[in-house]
């Protein structure tokens, strides 16, 4: 059996990747990673959390309000590992986790959409846990994920293949597609092969208080909810991002207070009204004109992505095309097309029909069938 690090997070689907692991006799090293603000309250909520001598415990928040990362999920997650009797510990990266903040902010204040769950995951989770495992002797570094990995039991020197987890509608393939690929070989996904209902029993079956807890849907530093004024608060005070609202053909519509609170295919919250359903479907950094259209107006044809990364070892090679599946955002369905690499890690994605919602800074995903391919990051 294996020596893993395990990223726990307080939630019932990293308990149970826990109790899995346990269950087969591995090593396990329990890792709740403290990555918010800092504030005056120690994340000792209880009284639970021992400093370690390897890694120091971040201060937390005052509010306990930090979606996947707050006071009270460090304790949860510190009596998981009591409960299972393995080590555990709460890693402080914060510096770290600046990084993915400053992102987040640059990107709103340019009319790009982020998402910090990937870059998360490429930085931290599959990146400085991987060095905090190599220090402690870890084969393996696990995360409760919904994804699935395979291994070619004929060739086990072929990378491991990403794929879609069993439960279609909990699937986070999407949001690992950025990890280094030579990572795949290190990677456990314990809950993968499950479905969310199976997942909730066995927490119950072996006594896992977090049975019935409620999968966070924050972003997890952005505490308030209002990820607008989040970025307003963190900016050089001096950037004012307001405009107008326009059509396509440049009529203004209206007044907005900041390009921070749009994304493309938004319809609510745009304080306008008309008298049909109007959608965001462009946004100009530069002059910080919001235009609005109906929903036909959505429609892309085609996308250039960037900062490409792959998952298999036979990568196309630049100028060549193959057919796919392209998935836009993480909770969009997937759309046929064709997939053209092209020079300086980009890639141009030609739809067999138009879709909606093609947003830029948002990620997209390739796929052949149920597997990860590899994706890109939206121009």
């Amino acid at each position: 059996m294996a020596r893993i690090v395990l990223a726990m997070s307080g939630g019932v689907d990293s308990s149970v990747a826990a109790h899995l692991l346990v269950q087969q006799g591995h090593d396990v090293v329990g890792v709740f990673m403290r990555h918010g603000e800092k504030a005056a309250v120690a994340c000792s909520v209880d009284g639970t959390l021992r400093n370690s001598p390897v890694l120091p415990i971040l201060q937390g928040r005052a509010d306990h309000k930090q979606g996947c990362c707050s006071a009270s999920d460090a304790a949860d997650a510190r009596m998981v590992a009591d409960r299972l009797g393995i080590p555990f510990y709460a890693l402080n990266l914060e510096e770290e986790f600046k990084k993915i903040v400053d992102y987040f902010v640059a990107e709103y204040t340019v009319g790009r959409t982020p998402n910090p769950c990937v870059q998360c995951n490429n930085w931290i989770k599959f990146g400085k846990l991987f060095h905090y495992a190599d220090s402690v002797g870890a084969e393996y570094v696990a995360t409760g994920h919904y994804a699935r990995l395979l291994e070619n039991s004929a060739d086990k020197s072929e990378l491991p293949r990403l794929i879609r987890g069993r439960d279609d509608s909990k699937d986070q393939s999407y949001v690992l597609f950025g990890i280094q690929k030579a990572y795949l070989r290190r990677m456990m996904l314990p809950i993968g092969d499950y479905e969310k209902t199976e997942i909730r029993r066995l927490a119950s079956e072996v006594g896992l208080r977090v049975a019935e807890k409620k999968d966070s849907q924050e972003i997890c530093f952005v505490t308030s909810g209002h990820h607008d004024e989040f970025v307003k608060q963190r900016r050089d005070a001096n950037v004012h991002t307001a405009g107008n609202f326009v059509d396509r053909h440049g009529k203004v519509l209206g007044r907005h207070q900041g390009i921070e609170r749009f994304t493309i295919g938004q319809r609510k919250g745009l304080g306008i009204a008309f008298g049909e359903p109007i959608f965001v479907t462009r946004i100009d950094p530069v002059t910080y004109d919001v235009v609005l259209g109906n929903r036909e107006e959505l429609g892309r044809e085609s996308l250039i992505a960037d900062r490409t990364n792959w998952l298999i070892e036979d990568v196309p090679s630049i100028g060549q095309s193959i057919e796919g599946l392209a998935q836009i955002r993480y909770n969009t369905a997937p759309a046929p097309a064709r997939i053209t690499v092209l020079p300086d890690s980009r890639i141009q994605v030609d739809f067999l029909r138009p879709v909606i919602g093609v947003a830029p800074g948002q990620a997209v995903v390739i796929y052949d069938g149920l597997q990860v391919l590899g994706g890109g990051w939206i121009e």
